[in-house]
């Protein structure tokens, strides 16, 4: 197969708003041995890639400054003889960055066979969200059957993936959102409990539903002044893991429930950690989560594709909040 010399990319030519995304022609990227290089289909829209753009999160070493973390395609290139996949093999991926062009690297241990019964835009919305909810849920968070799992931003990708696969793992889920319309929405998946947390404050409506004990699990993107508050709505022994800030990275909180419950509060980012530390989740993910999707008891959950050309409307509707689910690029159209 021949490949071209150059690529479609979407580049953020400044730091700053939606905008600074403007469509561009790359050289096409090298391979290593361990690596692929796929043709891409579909890519997904994340936060990060919105702070990036912004000029607050810049790529790890070595990784490229085009923006996008996820993507679907068929690999069209090897960079070694020692690949479980085929030239040609219609695959996801977790990328470090690129994942808004026609073709982007990928480590041979960040890929997964597309889950059968998915479209390929579908596909796409799996990578980031689903190691995202598996390490910081199950891996790090601990949640097992029979406990209790609170998610802020329930109507996110994120938040969608999380309520879907703690209760397919048995857990009882809570959410908090930020309108009635996003509220039903999450039930639908399976959300036990929805507060809006515009009407309700979560701390008390957590107590209400757990007979005053708290919640054992949460799963926090806010920070700000909900770190102090998710202190008082967890259980004694209870688990905070924080994967974002949006409300900004510094509050003065009281530490005393930390203490007196005994919690662990801890976080995570997952762009900067190592192939093989990556390549542990997608074998979890493909041997325990895989099996679910193609049985149709999990699905991402899309609120709406993009052209890649489009990528400035994507970001707009990212920061907007007005999304349920995943925001798309279909790289082909």
């Amino acid at each position: 197969m021949s490949l071209p010399k150059t690529m479609k990319v979407m580049e953020i030519t400044k730091p700053g708003g939606p905008g600074v995304l403007e469509v561009c022609e790359r050289a096409m990227p090298e391979i290593d041995d361990g690596q692929v290089l796929i043709k891409v289909t579909a890519a997904g829209v994340n936060r990060p890639d919105c702070v990036q753009r912004a000029g607050f999160y810049p790529p790890p070493k070595g990784a490229s400054d085009i923006p996008g973390l996820e993507i679907s395609g068929k690999i069209v290139a090897l960079g070694g003889s020692k690949c479980r996949f085929s030239i040609g093999d219609s695959v996801i991926a977790l990328v470090t960055g690129g994942g808004y062009g026609e073709y982007v690297v990928a480590d041979e241990g960040c890929i997964l066979p597309v889950p059968s019964g998915l479209s390929m835009i579908e596909a796409a919305a799996l990578p980031e969200t689903f190691f995202t909810v598996w390490h910081n849920v199950f891996q790090r968070g601990g949640l097992v059957s029979g406990e209790t799992l609170l998610v802020h931003g329930g109507s996110s990708g994120i938040g969608t993936t999380a309520i879907q696969l703690a209760k397919n793992f048995g857990a009882k889920v809570i959410i908090t959102a930020g309108s009635a319309e996003k509220c039903e929405a999450c039930q639908k998946l399976g959300a036990d409990v929805a507060i809006n947390y515009r009407e309700q404050d979560f701390v008390e409506v957590v107590r209400e539903n757990t007979a005053n004990e708290g919640v054992d699990l949460i799963l926090d993107m806010v920070g700000g002044d909900y770190v102090e508050r998710n202190y008082q709505a967890a259980a004694i022994d209870g688990r905070i893991v924080q994967i974002a800030l949006l409300q900004g990275a510094t509050n003065t909180v009281n530490h005393m429930q930390l203490m007196l419950k005994r919690l662990t509060h801890t976080g995570s980012t997952l762009r900067a950690r190592s192939v093989e530390f990556k390549s542990i989740i997608a074998g979890e993910l493909e041997q325990q989560v895989w099996p679910l999707i193609e049985q149709g008891k999990i699905r991402p959950v899309i609120d709406r594709v993009f052209p890649l050309e489009h990528a400035a409307a994507a970001h707009e509707r990212m920061e907007s909040s007005t999304h349920i689910g995943k925001i798309m690029l279909d790289v082909n159209k």
